[in-house]
């Protein structure tokens, strides 16, 4: 991401262009806008305003009743517990309505200790200005009450926020971003050249480079005699803006660098170094105090600054706090330097350090400007600072060998069918600081050292083609061919986008948790093998790859649990790992009811529908995924038992044979949730979509996509007393095949054991779904198949109509 606002932008860009024509060109160009700010609107309800009276509060000790003085009308009486509230002062003023960013809450007239009060005094903290929030605002004596606070003080500009891509470090700078702009002709490119600033006296710190891999090149300059207070005005505006917080004059400017110009530079206090610089890798045992006050531990693939006494700062990532500038600061040492983007990616990982040095390096900050960015912030520190400054050391070399592109013009009308002339390229290309030469059917083209993600023809054709605008470039029809078009999908994506529809129509809402868990929640669903543990894990807590999708959608319940929404039913379909190989990798569908999460809206059912969740749930869940994925309702079995994270009595498994496991379903282990820190009890299912046979591939002739009889279906139901161990299942299948064709479907609606029922039988009853196919049926059909029916579930099962 990186953040300008409109009023810094034009400091680059001379330009007539409204804030929405610029946002939408920036777009336009490959810059994506992903949002933009408006300061003005958000704090247009705050004014200026004088404390004309401010006595104690007859009921609080903490507390000052206040009146102020708006500059409209009369007096407002406003309670404020801010300890710098006194008569005199000036502070900014919201009236009642007023939005309050800082507390996300809308103001409103209120008593408070039995007091009226019409309004508010803030604190910058209310305001998100900055984290002090110990009193209100404290304006100087000639701010105009009044007036609106944001215009005044210059936070009424718009904050832009570009989410750029890892290839353009050189829009990590408000200077490149205009120089796009001003290249797609919306203003003039304001590039003031950058003078040197001529030493006073040889410097006294030299540096030496032993690890020229790490740090190509390396810069330095004292400057003696700063005084380093506070940064004026338009500087901490303009770095409060983009969220930086404003610290002292030294430490601003190497901010206001960084992004005006995307060269990062460290401000070392001269007096707490001892003795000359170098650049080094780390040693075993070393560590930094960082300016973050944290402390790390570093190891020898990191490169570090270090003086006589130790490590100072942490190469191109981030300083050390013992040699930071302060308000003491009178001798500043400037550092400007390249650094392997590879290493400072690679350390600032390992450290878990993100910071705006780090973010440029690694992407890849331009060689050209070491020397200019050093001598842009002497001079900046001079005039801010005042000082003298020393010769400039230089160690190692920052040329970079120019990359010249062997460039045919036609070739962006080849790659993109736009007929652009080589006059209009060469405008492009010269706008955006590369150096065309030649005139015929191949140019030259030498690019700027701070594109150095333009390596081929094909870039230098995005780089005219996304200028010119990819609107300009004609649709073109995709020739299909003749032959028919083969599918797009592979069966496992047919059933992944099958299995989640199935799941979202039983009212389960999808989740999509980490593809990692904790080494012990591993274990405990059968992973945890060393393959499968991360070697560089972004938390402790996100160790392995997981082996179930039941961990993360146990883990989202619960937020949700302890969030007081109880009643929670989540799916998830996505990838779990078994093993480093690639059949060990699986797509699993897996779901969760907890509480009352049960499904509705599917009619009569044997169990009563106001309860809690069960096993049944889980178990329906399973079957509907199955089915919808097209799994063989015939084959399947159902056996009981699990898994061990599964309740050994209330769990089954769904498989096709002993030999094929589809998959699981059940209420979760006591223990399971134990060690998940789950509240229960939970269900749960997990099959593995991979594992369903593929579906026999013979020639028949095309059924349509949508296949509906014409006549009415009839339904009858059916209960049958059987033995106590007799499945409902086997009693389904029987029933079913009394005639295939013409029973379009079969649910059990009852299950019945006691009175008037012998004590070792139970009663089941089923509903049976006839569907006509060619002509609507008689009453003596109807009673043949019904007739049919028992007949089969009778010589299968034993069972007998119950009288």
């Amino acid at each position: 991401m990186m953040k300008f606002t409109d009023r810094w932008l034009k400091e680059h860009l001379d330009t007539d262009h409204s804030l929405g024509e610029i946002v939408e060109k920036l777009t336009m160009i490959g810059l994506e806008v992903e949002r933009v700010e408006d300061k003005a609107k958000l704090l247009a309800p705050f004014v200026i305003a004088r404390v004309t009276g401010a006595r104690q509060h007859p009921n609080a000790d903490r507390l000052r009743v206040c009146m102020v003085d708006t500059g409209s009308g009369d007096p407002i009486q406003v309670v404020c517990g801010a300890p710098n509230a006194r008569t005199g002062m000036k502070a900014v003023f919201a009236a009642p309505g007023a939005f309050i960013p800082g507390k996300n809450l809308t103001l409103g007239v209120g008593k408070i200790r039995d007091v009226e009060s019409r309004g508010m005094l803030v604190s910058a903290f209310e305001l998100q200005l900055s984290d002090d929030h110990e009193g209100i605002i404290e304006l100087p004596d000639d701010a105009p009450v009044g007036a609106n606070y944001a215009q005044w003080v210059g936070l009424d500009d718009a904050v832009i926020e570009i989410n750029l891509t890892p290839n353009r470090a050189d829009c990590t700078a408000v200077h490149g971003i205009a120089r796009d702009l001003a290249a797609a002709d919306m203003g003039t490119f304001k590039d003031a050249p950058i003078k040197a600033v001529k030493g006073e006296f040889p410097s006294p710190v030299a540096v030496k480079i032993e690890t020229p891999d790490l740090c190509p090149a390396f810069a330095l300059r004292l400057v003696r005699g700063v005084k380093n207070g506070s940064s004026p005005a338009w500087l901490q505006q303009g770095l409060t803006a983009i969220g930086l917080r404003p610290i002292n004059a030294l430490v601003d400017i190497t901010n206001f660098i960084t992004y005006d110009r995307g060269r990062p530079l460290h401000v070392f206090d001269a007096a707490k170094l001892r003795g000359n610089l170098t650049v080094r890798r780390a040693r075993a045992g070393e560590a930094l105090l960082a300016l973050d006050g944290k402390t790390y531990a570093l190891d020898d693939t990191m490169c570090v600054i270090a003086d006589e006494t130790g490590v100072e700062s942490l190469s191109g990532i981030m300083g050390g706090e013992k040699t930071g500038c302060s308000a003491a600061t009178t001798d500043v040492l400037i550092e400007s330097a390249l650094w392997n983007p590879t290493n400072i990616s690679q350390t600032g990982r390992t450290l878990a350090i993100n910071s705006d040095a780090r973010y440029r390096f690694e992407r890849g900050v331009d060689p050209a400007f070491m020397l200019l960015g050093l001598e842009f912030a002497t001079r900046m520190v001079l005039d801010l600072c005042g000082g003298a400054p020393s010769e400039i050391v230089v160690a190692g070399s920052a040329e970079a060998t120019p990359r010249i592109i062997d460039f045919p013009p036609s070739e962006v009308e080849r790659l993109t069918g736009l007929a652009v002339p080589l006059a209009e390229t060469r405008r492009v290309l010269d706008r955006l600081g590369f150096a065309v030469s030649g005139e015929s059917a191949r140019v030259k083209v030498t690019v700027p050292t701070w594109r150095p993600d333009v390596e081929s023809k094909t870039d230098v054709v995005e780089e005219v083609v996304r200028i010119l605008g990819v609107d300009r470039v004609k649709p073109a029809a995709f020739d299909r061919g003749e032959a028919p078009r083969k599918p797009v999908l592979t069966p496992i994506q047919v059933r992944t986008r099958k299995a989640k529809r199935a799941l979202a129509a039983r009212n389960l809402v999808e989740a999509v948790t980490w593809s990692f868990i904790a080494h012990r929640e591993a274990e405990l669903f059968g992973g945890g093998k060393p393959e499968l543990v991360l070697a560089n894990p972004i938390a402790a807590e996100l160790s392995d790859m997981r082996p179930s999708l039941i961990p993360g959608l146990v883990a989202a319940a619960q937020k949700n649990v302890d969030r007081s929404l109880p009643d929670v039913a989540l799916f998830e379909v996505g990838q779990v790992f078994r093993g480093d190989a690639p059949a060990d990798q699986l797509t699993a569908a897996a779901g969760i009811r907890r509480a009352l999460g049960k499904p509705s809206g599917i009619g009569r059912h044997w169990q009563k529908r106001d309860g809690e969740v069960d096993a049944f749930d889980a178990k329906a869940d399973a079957l509907a995924v199955l089915a919808a994925a097209g799994a063989p309702a015939q084959a399947l079995q159902v056996v009981p038992g699990g898994p061990a994270w599964f309740h050994p009595g209330r769990s089954g498994t769904i498989q096709i044979g002993p030999q094929n496991v589809l998959g699981h379903f059940g209420e979760l282990h006591p223990g399971a949730l134990e060690a998940l820190n789950a509240e229960g009890p939970l269900v749960a299912f997990e099959v593995i979509l991979e594992r369903l046979p593929e579906p026999r591939t013979r020639a028949t002739r095309a059924k349509p996509m949508l296949d509906l009889s014409a006549f009415q279906p009839v339904e009858r139901d059916f209960a049958f007393v059987v033995e106590r161990n007799v499945k409902a299942a086997d009693i389904v299948r029987a029933a079913q095949s009394a005639d295939r064709k013409l029973i379009a479907g079969i649910t059990v609606f009852d299950v019945y054991e006691g009175p008037g029922i012998a004590p070792d039988k139970k009663s089941i009853a089923i509903a049976v779904t006839i569907q006509p196919r060619d002509k609507t049926m008689t009453d003596a059909e109807i009673e043949a198949l019904a007739a049919k029916i028992v007949a089969e579930v009778g010589k299968r099962t034993g069972g007998v109509l119950r009288a």
